[in-house]
């Protein structure tokens, strides 16, 4: 049954194939750190030794404990979410969640804290559960449109739990004998919310019911690594997620020494901070979602990346030195530079929005149906190996000498290293980045049609040719990546010509040129339909100079004997008289006749069969589809 997307973000959030699971997960997300948090409080404030550790060591143990499940169950997990139906199994792992704070609460009454790390265990071991579930259902039960949408309600929503969850533990335990008793009671209250909440999911049948299951979580761990690591863009997403984790664990981490040790804040101080970096995350997600034009928007990723370093470096500029003096969150709002602060902490959190939301969406659009889940447990267990290097990492700097501030421009310098190694493993990340920025600040683009670009498989995409943006316009809008065939010598443009290599467009020269390059190119244009990618060609073989749509070449047609693909006619509108076009003679003489900021339309139509296609009755559907408006 077709799905049809919501009309707004809002909207989506009221919708039963969203809601409930947004409910479920968020007091998943909140039970999680209001339990987590308590247990800390209670083991450094109040219980003395654990196990006849001392509270510091304590609270690693705790920590441990409640990754340790991600390691060893993950591959598990992923498995059970592709063979069974994962609103049937959501609702299994809620109902046993209950269970979990039941004991919880039994050991906050009785403060017996072995029993409390044990229930820290099993909480981990539910969310190692619900992760691959909550991200794989969302594919099935979203439309393309509303997945960036999706994601983002989810990564806002998880942020937003944490924060809720960590500041009403601690005001619960503020309240003297009673505080984790009734922090017991609220894990309870809230497990059954989330069962409740889960009972509305729609059901999501199996992508996989015929997969075996291995119990063998070392070997099934290293086949899950695997799975993701065949896709290089997918694996890339992946090691981008888990390093967003590695910078948030920090931060998250140094977020209460940050603010006694350097600003001389208190607790209240600490939650601000951490308020406005979630508020950041939430306007980045949704920020994202708007900029994205309803589909996975890569080019927004590396916006992310510089946003992140650029106000890293700047927190570590303006965090003060020295010993710091007491200071009231009234004392510190009233200084002119903690609002840079503040506004550092914001704006890395938009970058992480940003960043981490696309990522998201990439790896559930691009996984193969049958082994998503599987997919988003190597995921899981990569972000569970990075937060707990973060740790290490963190404590080691720490103990060389270095200052929080310090860590924070080291973080900034290694966000930019690492996302430089992803970048140019999978140039499509940058190669987004320049067409979207490109086309956001000199045109305002508005397709249409987009739909009916195949989201997968071979296609041939047909256009008319206007100016020399038109490339560039196109591969910033289309929602995937296209092979461009383009001319021989705009490919040796000495200034693009590294753009056009990183792209991997198909140069071609005319027969009487070099008639070996055209039969290159041809082979080359073969393979990539075989692979199951979308080639974009301009079948005029030149940029119009009169602003009409010229002759089509006869190539169209020697690629469609080879590759009987479906052909994607689209037009181009608002173009010509444009600084990239031919309307006044040579293209690029005068600056920007017509201003910037033009509209500009790409019209995509339906795609037509290959079988008897002719390249005159192709020119006149692009011809209508492209109407008076040049």
């Amino acid at each position: 049954m077709s799905i049809e997307p919501s009309r707004s973000t809002l909207q989506l959030l009221g919708a039963r194939r969203f809601g409930p699971l947004f409910l479920t997960q968020f007091c998943g997300a909140f039970n999680d750190n209001v339990f987590k948090n308590t247990l800390l409080l209670l083991i450094t404030f109040q219980a003395g030794q654990v196990l006849g550790l001392a509270p510091a060591l304590a609270v690693q143990l705790a920590a441990g404990l409640f990754v340790l499940p991600f390691f060893l169950f993950s591959a598990l997990a992923g498995q059970l979410a592709d063979k069974y139906d994962k609103s049937r199994l959501i609702r299994i792992i809620k109902a046993v969640e209950i269970g979990i704070a039941v004991v919880a609460s039994v050991g906050f009454f009785t403060r017996h804290v072995e029993l409390l790390l044990f229930a820290l265990f099993m909480m981990g071991l539910h969310s190692t559960f619900f992760g691959p579930l909550k991200y794989s259902i969302l594919p099935q039960h979203l439309h393309p449109d509303e997945l960036v949408a999706g994601n983002a309600w989810v990564e806002s929503g998880t942020f937003v739990a944490i924060l809720a969850g960590s500041v009403l533990s601690g005001l619960l335990m503020a309240i003297p004998q009673i505080g984790a008793d009734l922090c017991g009671v609220l894990t309870v209250i809230v497990a059954g919310l989330g069962y409740a909440a889960s009972r509305r999911i729609p059901p999501a049948p199996s992508p996989a019911p015929e997969l075996k299951v291995s119990h063998n979580f070392i070997a099934e761990t290293w086949r899950n690594l695997k799975l993701a690591a065949r896709n290089k863009t997918v694996f890339m997403a992946l090691l981008g997620i888990s390093w967003f984790w590695f910078f948030g664990a920090l931060l998250l981490t140094e977020f209460a020494p940050y603010v006694q040790g350097v600003l001389g804040g208190d607790e209240l101080m600490v939650t601000t901070l951490l308020g406005t970096f979630i508020v950041g995350i939430a306007t980045g997600s949704f920020l994202c979602e708007r900029l994205s034009g309803k589909h996975v928007e890569l080019g927004l990723v590396p916006l992310g990346t510089l946003c992140i370093s650029l106000f890293a470096f700047d927190l570590w500029l303006a965090s003060p030195t020295g010993t710091p003096a007491p200071v009231t969150l009234a004392g510190f709002l009233a200084k002119p530079a903690s609002w840079r602060i503040l506004l550092d902490m914001v704006m890395i959190g938009i970058g992480g929005g940003f960043f981490t939301v696309p990522l998201y969406a990439l790896m559930q659009s691009r996984s193969n149906v049958a082994e998503r889940s599987r997919i988003i447990a190597a995921n899981n267990i990569l972000n569970a190996a990075f937060m707990v290097a973060s740790a290490g990492i963190t404590a080691g700097l720490l103990a060389a000498g270095l200052t929080i501030p310090q860590l924070f421009l080291v973080c900034a310098l290694l966000n930019l290293l690492v996302a430089g190694l992803i970048y140019r493993a999978v140039p499509e990340f940058y190669l987004r980045c320049i067409a979207w920025s490109l086309t956001h600040s000199i045109y305002r683009v508005a397709p249409s049609g987009l739909a009916n670009v195949p989201a997968s498989g071979p296609a041939l995409a047909v256009c008319n040719h206007v100016s020399f943006a038109d490339a560039v316009i196109l591969m910033g809008v289309l929602p995937r990546q296209p092979r461009f065939v383009i001319d021989h010598q705009i490919n040796r443009t000495p200034l693009v010509r590294w753009l056009f290599r990183a792209s991997r467009c198909i140069p071609v020269a005319s027969a009487q040129e070099d008639r070996e390059s055209v039969q290159r190119a041809y082979e080359e244009i073969a393979r990539a339909l075989d692979a199951g990618e979308l080639i974009f060609i301009f079948p005029e073989g030149t940029i119009t100079r009169d602003g009409e749509i010229g002759p089509f070449k006869g190539g169209l047609n020697k690629i469609l004997r080879r590759n009987p693909v479906p052909v994607v006619p689209m037009a181009l509108r608002g173009l010509w008289g444009g600084y990239f076009s031919r309307a006044y003679g040579s293209a690029m003489s005068k600056l920007f006749p017509r201003g910037l900021r033009n509209r500009v339309e790409l019209v995509v139509g339906e795609a037509l069969a290959p079988e008897g296609l002719k390249p005159v009755e192709l020119r006149a559907r692009i011809a209508q589809l492209r109407g008076e408006w040049r």
